[in-house]
């Protein structure tokens, strides 16, 4: 569904990303690993528009190319941001609609998800949805900005960093909702710290270091590699 070919990004005339490849297919979780500065943040955001790139960005078969971060939303991406980015002011409920696509009570095909879909993954929002969102815990939060991502009915997204100072308890229930998204045939590029959870979870693990890919491969085969694991991704 989603193809990076030979991907370089630009924060000004700093150059992040140097030649990145990578593709995600349809109803795969796809963990993009590597320390603090290696890149995968910014890869979220080129493929989003949020950041000049330069090479090629395909979604099922056309370019993103160009296009402004709205747009590439309405094709069927969506993006969870490491800092979460709610509405403080407004409820959980009144969250959760904002990110429904424009016109969406009015589509011939049913939205994916419901309000209902997103009380039954996260009951603690249920009992919260008239509860002002800047007040909700650092877990609550992490809850309400994937469910509000869904919302918007995308086919694949990009998740930075779900688990980060996240309890334990919650960093399960968070791993449990992402393999819900795979039953539901959602891709999902899951930029993720915590090792344990993405070998977990992933069909495919991409390493990154220093702008570039050095590592592709299945969760078993980079649990074997203790060299890429020690030079790339161990403190």
């Amino acid at each position: 569904m989603l193809q990076l070919d030979r991907l370089h990004a630009f924060y000004g005339k700093s150059h992040v990303l140097h030649g990145v490849t990578l593709d995600v297919a349809r109803g795969e979780i796809v963990a993009l690993l590597g320390r603090n500065g290696s890149g995968r943040s910014t890869t979220a955001k080129a493929v989003m528009g949020l950041v000049h790139t330069q090479g090629g960005i395909v979604w099922k078969g056309q370019s993103l190319s160009g296009l402004k971060p709205y747009e590439i939303a309405q094709r069927g991406i969506g993006y969870v941001p490491e800092n979460r980015d709610i509405f403080p002011k407004l409820t959980v409920h009144q969250n959760l609609m904002l990110g429904r696509k424009p016109g969406a009570s009015a589509r011939a095909k049913p939205a994916r998800w419901t309000f209902d879909d997103m009380y039954a993954l996260f009951p603690r929002l249920r009992e919260r949805q008239h509860t002002p969102a800047g007040v909700l815990s650092g877990g609550e939060q992490q809850m309400l900005t994937l469910c509000r991502t869904l919302m918007g009915d995308p086919e694949l997204v990009l998740i930075d960093e779900p688990t980060e100072g996240l309890a334990p308890r919650i960093v399960e229930q968070v791993a449990e909702y992402l393999l819900a998204l795979k039953a539901r045939g959602l891709s999902v590029l899951l930029i993720e710290q915590k090792l344990t959870i993405a070998l977990e979870i992933s069909q495919r693990c991409v390493v990154m270091g220093h702008g570039r890919v050095v590592f592709e491969g299945t969760p078993a085969a980079l649990n074997a590699d203790a060299a890429v694991r020690r030079e790339w991704l161990e403190v």
